[in-house]
């Protein structure tokens, strides 16, 4: 999280005094050099890295002052704005603030979990101070580099920093309320309108029984992950007791009581509790009629669609058959091996013998030929799609990978992947096959080369060379690929090369 000071007052002045002609000559020499020693300072000074925003000094000088009386510096406000969590993220989203107004804040302490077009992600203070006031509430949305709250450095700047806000929160409502709607003037211009969570100037409603990780008894502290787990499972937080820092509750801690309450549960009860569960996603309620805005992360795959058409492409399909590899899947799949992972290996030892299939066109005039391969796979859920990258696939084992990936589809279904989970990848697969798909074309997401859309695979009447009848399961996939940097023959000798190992899958399992 990066932080900006507003306000910095050097103040030094005097309301009447008197000196004779060479003592004012000699202040009015004094005050130059001071001003020049300023301006130097302002042009020269390396305080500041340059990816942060200016210290914005704003001096009042007077036209002559006692040279014995030193300049005294008053109050130091900072603005905590949205930070850019990716390289497409334009504006954010308070999933919850983890600290409340007034609460004393060290350097390096998470303070807000803040939902990106990708993930959501806990943002750090790089500052000490104190939390003065919140701008933009839970469930507000602000764009990047707007000011979502105020950090004031002592207790006594809270009242001032709160001043500010005030009066800055209705251009601050316009950029979070989505869409735009005149607010009543006696409500903080900074609510969001879909923001559900108790308004915070009311804390005292629930003092009487207030949990240990509720903050106060304000709301129940939580890790993003827990509270997308009880929600779920069904799960009242508040009836929970955490174990993390300061009794927050994590994600072992639903699961814990989720476990118990299943187990008071008959057998039947559980099954209906499950199928509910599993459900629920695949079947939102749709006020048909209705317009509906696009969340954060629709917005960003809305936004790499269309840049993709930018990119001349040409596509390429191949037939490969799968008796082999469905026979191996067979034998390790209880070990913990999925499809996905096999599929991901046989890509990346395909794409070693042909590094050109696995390079981009970034700037539109060179190649990059990336050192690593690193297998980005498209994943649905409700809501949006993401493609968590398997880094480094063609040096990992299978079991390993498996893992991998069943640990990236978690993370990426409660929004919990880091950005070098999902933005690392070099070459993409997305495999419909599960849903009876045989063949697709995939868009090629933009600042990559490659994305290989792979059908199901089905049995199917071949003849061999000697010209006899047989049953050989087989699928089909479709590359689509920049054409700036990948042509025909190469991604021709890739399909082949891809085809032969999926065909003798032996190597795949070492």
């Amino acid at each position: 999280m990066q932080l900006r000071p507003t306000n910095y007052n050097c103040i030094s002045r005097s309301n009447s005094f008197s000196h004779s002609s060479s003592s004012s000559s000699s202040i009015a020499r004094t005050h130059s050099s001071s001003m020049a020693g300023l301006l130097q300072l302002r042009l020269s000074s390396s305080f500041l890295p340059s990816s942060h925003p200016s210290f914005r000094l704003h001096p009042h000088l007077p036209a002559a002052s006692p040279p014995q009386r030193p300049t005294r510096v008053s109050a130091r406000i900072r603005e905590i704005f949205m930070p850019a969590l990716s390289s497409t993220m334009t504006e954010g989203k308070i999933v919850s603030w983890m600290k409340s107004e007034g609460d004393r804040l060290a350097k390096g302490e998470s303070v807000v979990v803040v939902e990106s077009d990708k993930a959501d992600m806990d943002v750090e203070t790089f500052y000490d101070g104190y939390l003065a006031a919140i701008m933009i509430e839970e469930g507000g949305v602000a764009a990047v580099g707007s000011a979502i709250a105020l950090l004031a450095e002592s207790q006594e700047e809270i009242a001032l920093a709160k001043s500010q806000a005030a009066s800055t929160a209705t251009s601050s409502a316009s950029r979070a309320a989505s869409p735009p709607l005149p607010p009543p003037a006696q409500e903080p211009a900074s609510l969001s309108p879909q923001t559900v969570s108790p308004p915070r100037s009311s804390p005292v409603a629930d003092s009487s029984s207030t949990h240990p990780a509720s903050d106060g008894g304000q709301r129940i502290i939580a890790t993003p992950y827990a509270k997308k787990l009880a929600k779920d499972l069904k799960m009242d937080l508040a009836a929970l007791a955490g174990s993390g820092p300061m009794s927050r509750i994590v994600a072992k801690d639903v699961e814990a009581a989720a476990t118990g309450a299943a187990a008071m549960q008959s057998a039947p009860s559980k099954m209906v509790v499950e199928s509910g569960s599993a459900k629920a996603p695949t079947s939102p309620a749709i006020e048909l009629g209705s317009v509906v805005p696009f969340t954060t992360m629709q917005n960003a795959v809305s936004k790499n669609m269309v840049d993709s058409l930018s990119v001349p492409t040409f596509r390429m399909g191949y037939t490969i058959t799968t008796n082999a590899l469905d026979d191996l899947y067979k034998k390790i799949k209880s070990k913990g091996v999925t499809m996905t992972a096999l599929l991901a290996k046989a890509t990346a030892m395909a794409l070693t013998k042909h590094p050109i299939v696995n390079s981009s066109c970034r700037d539109g005039s060179s190649s990059t030929y990336n050192s690593s391969i690193n297998i980005a796979v498209a994943v649905a859920f409700d809501g949006g799609l993401i493609t968590p990258v398997l880094q480094d696939a063609d040096k990992v084992d299978i079991y390993s990978l498996s893992r991998k990936w069943k640990e990236l589809v978690d993370k990426a279904r409660t929004k919990q992947l880091q950005p070098h989970e999902y933005n690392s990848g070099t070459f993409t697969l997305s495999n419909l096959g599960m849903f009876g798909v045989d063949r697709f074309d995939a868009i090629l997401p933009p600042g990559t080369g490659a994305i290989m859309a792979v059908g199901t695979s089905q049995p199917t009447v071949v003849a061999s060379k000697d010209g006899k009848l047989g049953l050989k399961s087989q699928m089909q996939v479709n590359v689509t690929a920049d054409h700036r940097v990948i042509y025909g023959a190469d991604l021709a000798a890739f399909l082949q090369t891809l085809a032969t190992i999926i065909e003798d899958p032996k190597d795949l399992t070492v």
